[in-house]
């Protein structure tokens, strides 16, 4: 008998053995480290799943993505950034900047900042702790990077070399340096290398999902992908859905867990913003992150978080929305 087929009597004492000394007999879970996303998502990425994180360019997928990373990393965990867009430089400024927020909250350090002194254009003399020491949470923040520096690896991807088959051997060298089970995170899916002369976009992301979801169920990884939105979503007043990702229908069917990214000030209702225009400053403060699908719960759900992009975050406690979204509206100024 191959390992891919199983009796379920096999299945079971499995199961039970594990019970029996106190270990999980499911899928392992990875805390977002947001809430009320966690608990809507029964407390997080599962492996074994891929989850396809979607919105239009600006809005902070990056930011939210290595957020959550950063969080589930600090939870114990291993984390793996699959970076197509970003040196490891860029992802440690932006670490940093969170971890300087858990500090000292709104009156951190902000990123430019810290920029500064990575960059050396500060004035200052000494390492990076020197050059924040004095800084709202920078040396703190320095230190606590550090604390779990050696759990984080990070990825320099490129186009045009790095596949599936990269990825798929770059999250097992992971778990053996770190010594378990990396959260993985792919910034961003289309740019995913794919070999052979595939003719048309939905084709490539056809195997690159395809792939990506092997991956979580081979390696018994949780997989997060970036995804980017195709032009008609990208339309100022209109709404984001799963239907707008770019480049092929097996997104929405190859995922466990979606989610869209919103401004909400793009999809709120109309009336929210005639009868109070005060709101439409209030309201370009968040992003809407909706569970557009989920396997291991319910979905249709929309939360808002509100944006620190001053400081490379999102607030980690957010609510659900109050107010009645639309799919499109008059645009309103």
């Amino acid at each position: 008998m191959t390992d891919l087929l199983r009796n379920l009597s096999s299945v079971l004492s499995e199961a039970d053995g594990k019970l029996a000394m106190g270990a999980s007999a499911a899928a392992r879970v990875w805390p977002t480290g947001f809430e009320p996303l966690d608990t809507y998502l029964s407390g997080g990425l599962r492996s074994g799943e891929l989850t396809l994180l979607g919105g239009p360019q600006g809005l902070g997928k990056t930011t939210f993505a290595l957020q959550l990373l950063r969080n589930a990393v600090v939870a114990g965990e291993a984390g793996l950034y699959f970076s197509y867009e970003h040196d490891a430089a860029t992802v440690l400024e932006r670490l940093i900047a969170v971890e300087a927020a858990e500090v000292a909250g709104e009156e951190a350090v902000s990123l430019r900042r810290i920029r500064e002194a990575m960059e050396a254009s500060d004035g200052r003399l000494g390492g990076l702790e020197d050059r924040l020491a004095g800084t709202q949470g920078g040396a703190e923040a320095v230190r606590a990077v550090a604390g779990y520096a050696d759990r984080l690896f990070v990825h320099r991807s490129n186009g045009s070399t790095t596949s599936g088959e990269e990825i798929a051997r770059v999250v097992a060298e992971t778990a053996e340096r770190a010594g378990r089970t990396p959260l993985a995170i792919v910034d961003y899916l289309q740019k995913v290398a794919v070999p052979g002369n595939l003719e048309t976009e939905e084709e490539r992301v056809t195997v690159i999902v395809e792939g990506l979801k092997d991956l979580a169920l081979d390696a018994e990884v949780p997989v997060l992908a970036v995804v980017a939105a195709d032009k008609e979503g990208l339309v100022a007043g209109k709404r984001l859905r799963i239907n707008h990702l770019r480049g092929s229908t097996a997104l929405a069917y190859e995922a466990d867990v979606v989610l869209i990214m919103n401004e909400k000030y793009d999809v709120v209702a109309r009336h929210h913003l005639v009868y109070d225009v005060g709101n439409a400053e209030r309201f370009r403060n968040y992003a809407v992150i909706s569970i557009e699908k989920n396997r291991s719960g319910l979905d249709r759900i929309d939360l808002q978080f509100r944006k620190r992009f001053e400081q490379g975050r999102f607030e980690p406690e957010g609510a659900p929305v109050a107010e009645q979204l639309v799919d499109e509206r008059v645009f309103i100024e």
